[in-house]
């Protein structure tokens, strides 16, 4: 199998423009993708629901002139999406491989648990067809995750991947086992939402809210004066490695053993993902920034999140 990179790029902003507030372009997008790949930062993730088609159709386009051995492609099977045919995860399979211009997909994740027993094994046949390279789970719990697993495993499949909400605001997949069934059983845990739409960056705080008219600004701002002394913080170990808050946010999932999904929408953002992976917190930074986490008690769940545990 393929070495993963340290970061996946996520393009979950890539036409969502309701989520976002920022409406974007492949001419503003392929300055990112070109700079990225040129640094090895070669595994895009996308799903078939991001704009409804639209994120998987700017990666499709902008990777398009690239060597398809050359870079990584995750995408996702959203149950909530799906037609009512017995075929849907085939069918909405063949939609987003004809928007990425591809004919198999690295990493294809269910993406919520609405049935695990009716969808997980929709993937046994894509994947012994060759048009599915692994097989991933997203907000799943870990009940549902080892039922996933038993019904791949019967078939000599397993589960490679496990992509949840995980950031210092949000642990429950830490909490709940999670990540420790991963490390046990060679799954990467893809950690998502790192840091929070922004939320962890240090760019905002209550005198400069995230911009009004999108509904991360609605969810987060209300919270930015529980999480100034965390942000703080995460700005003071910053200046240590020459580095940014959203950096050691970036390097405090990756420390944790997880692969940070990060939102990238400039191409400036690009070397200090890069920077940031190789970052190595002490276990004292990783602590203090886990106990300011903890006190701020904010609920950044997301509205189609069900609790881990």
């Amino acid at each position: 199998m393929t070495e993963l990179p340290s970061v996946a790029l996520g393009t979950w902003a890539w036409g969502s423009e309701d989520v976002f507030g920022d409406p974007l372009t492949t001419n503003d997008l392929k300055p990112v993708v070109d700079t990225a790949m040129n640094n090895d930062l070669n595994l895009w993730d996308t799903a078939a629901v991001y704009g409804m088609g639209a994120s998987e159709t700017f990666v499709g386009d902008l990777l398009k002139d690239y060597d398809r051995k050359d870079y990584l492609l995750s995408t996702k099977f959203t149950p909530q999406i799906a037609d009512d045919s017995e075929n849907a995860m085939a069918n909405m399979l063949e939609g987003s491989l004809k928007r990425l211009h591809t004919d198999y997909i690295d990493i294809y994740w269910i993406h919520n648990p609405a049935d695990v027993e009716k969808w997980t094994p929709q993937l046994i046949p894509l994947v012994k067809s060759g048009k599915i390279k692994r097989v991933g789970v997203s907000n799943h719990n870990l009940d549902e995750i080892k039922r996933a697993n038993e019904i791949l495993n019967a078939e000599n499949i397993s589960i490679s991947a496990v992509q949840n909400h995980y950031s210092l605001l949000y642990r429950s997949s830490e909490e709940a086992g999670i990540i420790d069934y991963c490390n046990e059983n060679n799954i990467d845990f893809f950690s998502y939402m790192v840091l929070e739409q922004g939320a962890l960056s240090g760019k905002y705080n209550t005198k400069n809210p995230l911009p009004a008219g999108s509904s991360r600004a609605d969810k987060y701002n209300k919270m930015l004066p529980e999480l100034e002394s965390l942000t703080n913080e995460l700005t003071k170990i910053g200046q240590r490695y020459n580095a940014s808050a959203a950096q050691i946010a970036e390097a405090w999932a990756i420390n944790k053993n997880t692969l940070p999904i990060i939102g990238v929408t400039k191409e400036k953002y690009i070397a200090q993902t890069k920077q940031a992976a190789s970052i190595k917190l002490t276990s004292d930074e990783i602590n203090r920034l886990e106990t300011l986490a903890a006190a701020t008690n904010v609920e950044t769940k997301g509205s189609w999140e069900k609790p881990m545990k």
